[in-house]
Parts: structure tokens; C-alpha cells; sequence
């Protein structure tokens, strides 16, 4: 089967779909259930209000990532997501370079999955939702 049939894409994009989508559901429940992971977090972090914040951006990334999951209205749940992972990375990354006993390298290692997230969502913005995915029944019309 040819790299660019149809079949192959839709492959391609399953196996984008399913971490992004799970990633984010998951870390979305996390916001929720464990305190460290939610508002504490946001506290720590800076964030008005973290209480408020913490589930707000929770309730995106269930959203979004079941969404992203069953590949419906993909393209437009990837952009929260980005918002999202963008922010991550500007408020916990970016920050690492700065701060004594961490620097480029340490930022690096630690935004290796805040990266493959942004590179992922990035592809699943361009690429379309594929044959198999509920978006691509009731979003195009042939």
C-alpha cells in the first residue's frame, strides 16, 4: 500500500489521535480529582483565581480530548488545546531557564512532552479527520 493512500493516512492519524486525546482527557480529570495536579498547581503557578482556573482548563481538556479522540470537530478542538499547551509551556518551561540549577538543558528535558503535544496538535490542525472518524461523516459533505 503507497505511503500517501488513504488507508495509511487514516493510520497516520489514529495514532496521533489516541495520545493526544487520551493525554489530555486524563490530565483533564487530573485537574479535578487531585488537588497537586489542579489548583495547587495553579497556585504555585500564579494563576487569579486557581480554583476557578484549574477546572476551567480541565473542563477544555475532557472536552477537547474526547473530541480529539473519536475525531469529532477535530481542527476546531485542537485550538483551545493549543491555547492550552502553549500556555503550559510559557508558564512552566520557559521559566526553567532562569532559574539556578536548571537552565536550557534541564527546560528541554522537561518540555519534551509539552512539545510533542504542541507538534501533534499542530498536525492534527492541518491534517483533516480522516475516513474513519466521526468528523469525517458529519463534516464534509462529498
Amino acid at each position: 500500500m503507497p505511503s500517501n493512500s488513504p488507508a495509511h493516512f487514516s493510520t497516520s492519524l489514529i495514532l496521533i489521535r489516541l495520545p493526544v486525546g487520551i493525554i489530555f482527557f486524563t490530565q483533564g480529570i487530573l485537574k479535578y480529582i487531585d488537588p497537586n495536579l489542579g489548583v495547587v498547581r495553579f497556585t504555585k503557578i500564579g494563576f487569579p483565581h486557581p480554583y476557578f482556573t484549574a477546572h476551567f482548563v480541565g473542563a477544555f481538556e475532557i472536552v477537547c480530548g474526547l473530541l480529539v479522540l473519536i475525531g469529532l470537530w477535530t481542527r476546531l478542538a485542537a485550538i483551545p488545546l493549543l491555547v492550552i499547551i502553549l500556555t503550559a509551556i510559557a508558564t512552566t518551561k520557559i521559566p526553567q531557564l532562569s532559574r539556578p540549577n536548571q537552565g536550557f538543558w534541564y527546560m528541554v528535558s522537561d518540555a519534551r512532552t509539552d512539545f510533542a503535544m504542541l507538534c501533534c496538535l499542530i498536525f492534527l490542525l492541518v491534517a483533516s479527520a480522516g475516513n474513519h472518524w466521526l468528523g469525517a461523516r458529519f463534516g464534509r459533505r462529498s
